[in-house]
Protein backbone atom coordinates (compact mmCIF):
# COMPACT_ATOMS: atom_id res chain seq x y z
CA UNK A 1 0.00 0.00 0.00
CA UNK A 2 2.98 2.44 0.97
CA UNK A 3 6.71 3.08 0.27
CA UNK A 4 9.03 4.73 2.54
CA UNK A 5 12.18 5.69 1.62
CA UNK A 6 14.52 6.28 4.10
CA UNK A 7 18.44 7.60 3.75
CA UNK A 8 20.91 8.50 5.38
CA UNK A 9 20.97 12.37 4.92
CA UNK A 10 24.72 12.55 5.94
CA UNK A 11 26.13 9.69 3.64
CA UNK A 12 28.07 11.59 0.68
CA UNK A 13 25.82 9.75 -2.08
CA UNK A 14 22.45 9.82 -0.69
CA UNK A 15 21.13 11.99 -3.77
CA UNK A 16 22.27 8.89 -6.36
CA UNK A 17 21.45 6.86 -3.65
CA UNK A 18 17.60 7.82 -4.38
CA UNK A 19 18.43 8.21 -8.02
CA UNK A 20 19.45 4.24 -7.93
CA UNK A 21 16.71 3.39 -5.79
CA UNK A 22 13.84 5.02 -7.43
CA UNK A 23 15.60 3.47 -11.41
CA UNK A 24 14.71 -0.06 -9.40
CA UNK A 25 11.49 0.61 -8.26
CA UNK A 26 10.24 2.11 -11.80
CA UNK A 27 11.97 -1.06 -13.10
CA UNK A 28 9.94 -3.24 -10.64
CA UNK A 29 6.96 -2.13 -12.84
CA UNK A 30 4.81 -1.20 -9.53
CA UNK A 31 1.72 1.18 -9.91
CA UNK A 32 2.31 4.57 -10.51
CA UNK A 33 -0.18 5.65 -7.92
CA UNK A 34 2.64 3.85 -5.81
CA UNK A 35 5.49 5.72 -6.92
CA UNK A 36 3.47 8.73 -7.16
CA UNK A 37 2.67 7.89 -3.15
CA UNK A 38 6.41 7.53 -1.55
CA UNK A 39 7.66 8.90 1.80
CA UNK A 40 10.75 10.41 1.39
CA UNK A 41 12.79 10.43 5.35
CA UNK A 42 15.56 12.16 5.68
CA UNK A 43 17.16 10.24 9.08
CA UNK A 44 20.21 11.07 10.41
CA UNK A 45 19.52 15.11 10.74
CA UNK A 46 20.68 15.35 14.52
CA UNK A 47 23.88 14.90 12.40
CA UNK A 48 23.39 17.92 10.25
CA UNK A 49 23.56 21.38 12.27
CA UNK A 50 19.34 23.44 11.24
CA UNK A 51 18.86 20.57 8.75
CA UNK A 52 16.10 21.46 6.41
CA UNK A 53 15.44 19.42 3.39
CA UNK A 54 15.33 21.21 0.51
CA UNK A 55 12.77 18.06 -1.62
CA UNK A 56 9.39 19.16 -0.95
CA UNK A 57 7.54 16.54 1.15
CA UNK A 58 10.54 15.01 2.61
CA UNK A 59 10.28 14.44 6.05
CA UNK A 60 13.79 15.25 8.50
CA UNK A 61 13.71 12.25 11.12
CA UNK A 62 16.39 11.40 13.63
CA UNK A 63 16.03 7.67 14.19
CA UNK A 64 18.56 8.06 17.23
CA UNK A 65 16.90 10.64 19.24
CA UNK A 66 13.26 10.37 18.11
CA UNK A 67 12.94 13.89 16.26
CA UNK A 68 10.20 13.61 13.70
CA UNK A 69 8.77 10.21 14.26
CA UNK A 70 5.29 11.27 14.94
CA UNK A 71 4.73 13.03 12.08
CA UNK A 72 6.41 10.08 10.23
CA UNK A 73 4.09 8.15 11.81
CA UNK A 74 1.12 10.69 10.63
CA UNK A 75 2.24 10.82 7.46
CA UNK A 76 2.13 7.05 7.33
CA UNK A 77 -0.95 6.51 8.85
CA UNK A 78 -2.64 9.16 6.33
CA UNK A 79 -1.14 7.72 3.35
CA UNK A 80 -2.45 4.23 4.18
CA UNK A 81 -5.94 5.37 4.88
CA UNK A 82 -5.90 6.63 1.68
CA UNK A 83 -4.22 4.17 -0.04
CA UNK A 84 -7.01 1.42 1.61
CA UNK A 85 -9.64 3.67 1.48
CA UNK A 86 -10.43 3.56 5.37
CA UNK A 87 -10.88 5.36 8.22
CA UNK A 88 -10.69 6.16 11.80
CA UNK A 89 -13.59 6.59 14.03
CA UNK A 90 -14.67 6.06 17.39
CA UNK A 91 -18.11 5.13 18.04
CA UNK A 92 -19.86 4.07 21.27
CA UNK A 93 -21.87 0.74 21.67
CA UNK A 94 -23.98 -0.65 24.23
CA UNK A 95 -21.50 -3.85 25.92
CA UNK A 96 -24.91 -5.86 25.94
CA UNK A 97 -25.34 -5.94 22.21
CA UNK A 98 -23.03 -7.86 19.43
CA UNK A 99 -21.79 -4.59 18.26
CA UNK A 100 -18.52 -5.56 19.83
CA UNK A 101 -17.99 -8.69 18.30
CA UNK A 102 -18.68 -7.42 15.06
CA UNK A 103 -16.77 -4.52 15.03
CA UNK A 104 -13.32 -7.12 15.96
CA UNK A 105 -14.42 -9.46 12.69
CA UNK A 106 -14.98 -6.70 10.26
CA UNK A 107 -12.97 -3.72 11.72
CA UNK A 108 -9.43 -3.74 12.98
CA UNK A 109 -10.04 -2.11 16.69
CA UNK A 110 -7.25 0.21 18.06
CA UNK A 111 -8.75 1.25 21.49
CA UNK A 112 -11.34 0.03 23.86
CA UNK A 113 -12.66 2.18 26.58
CA UNK A 114 -15.22 0.50 28.66
CA UNK A 115 -17.71 2.86 31.55
CA UNK A 116 -18.87 -0.19 33.14
CA UNK A 117 -21.40 1.72 35.15
CA UNK A 118 -23.49 2.90 31.72
CA UNK A 119 -23.03 -0.74 30.35
CA UNK A 120 -21.38 1.47 27.13
CA UNK A 121 -17.81 1.62 25.01
CA UNK A 122 -16.21 3.76 23.63
CA UNK A 123 -14.37 1.74 20.41
CA UNK A 124 -11.62 3.40 18.21
CA UNK A 125 -11.80 1.81 15.13
CA UNK A 126 -9.80 1.67 11.29
CA UNK A 127 -12.76 0.46 9.42
CA UNK A 128 -13.50 0.80 5.19
CA UNK A 129 -16.31 2.83 4.34
CA UNK A 130 -18.50 -0.05 3.19
CA UNK A 131 -18.37 -2.02 6.87
CA UNK A 132 -19.20 1.20 8.68
CA UNK A 133 -22.21 1.49 6.49
CA UNK A 134 -23.37 -2.32 7.11
CA UNK A 135 -22.27 -1.27 11.05
CA UNK A 136 -25.30 1.50 10.81
CA UNK A 137 -27.51 -0.42 9.08
CA UNK A 138 -26.85 -3.45 11.72
CA UNK A 139 -26.84 -1.26 14.57
CA UNK A 140 -28.96 1.94 13.92
CA UNK A 141 -28.38 3.28 16.78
Amino acid sequence: DLIVHVRDITHPETILQKATVLSVLRNLNLPGHLLDSIVEVHNKVDLIERYKPAEENALAVSALHGHGLEELKQEIEKKILTATGKKILTVNINLEGPQLSWLYKEATVQELEVMPEEGTARVKVIISSSAFSRYKNLFPN
